[in-house]
């Protein structure tokens, strides 16, 4: 390879480098996103400088992502509470989700009402979210693994 050869290809490479921060700050909303971190901060406005509203302490947290600025993302979580985030904290690859709903879910070991009982979710039990279909989801809760009727998770399904 000639050196203009290996210049091309060098600032090539750096310009995509620099091109993905930008391609995410164009993205569609809404978008589930989680929790990537033990504890982040809900503020009034999207910079450091603004108020703090909320804490969280739960990683794997899903919230549903409303709006993109510039290293920022103003969140709807599960109780409805809105505010902004520094989007280094969260992520939107594999997002988290939320069991809902009143009294406890099973959790199966195939997408089926008869399949084998694993184990019984309470609501507000937060873990990984796998594949959606056909009304279940793949659910991951501290190892433990199965399948989950969607409409009781809170981050699965249309944002």
């Amino acid at each position: 390879m000639n050196r203009t050869a290996r210049i091309v290809l060098s600032l090539a490479s750096a310009a995509s480098l620099f091109a993905a921060p930008s391609l995410a700050q164009n993205r569609d909303t809404p978008y589930w996103a989680s929790i990537d971190t033990t504890e982040l901060n809900m503020r009034v406005g999207p910079g450091r400088d603004y108020k703090i509203e909320w804490v969280y302490e739960r990683e794997d947290l899903p919230l549903k992502v409303l709006r993109v600025q510039e290293g920022w993302r103003f969140v709807r979580d599960p109780d409805g509470e809105e505010g902004w985030v520094s989007a280094a904290l969260i992520r939107d690859k594999r997002p988290g989700a939320l069991v809902i709903g009143e009294g406890l879910v099973p959790m199966r070991e195939s997408p089926a009402d008869n399949a084998a009982l694993r184990w019984n979710l309470e609501p507000g039990v937060t873990g990984l979210l796998g594949e959606c279909e056909a009304g279940w989801c793949e659910f991951s809760v501290n190892g433990r693994s199965g399948y989950v009727v969607q409409d009781r998770l809170w981050g699965a399904g249309e944002p």
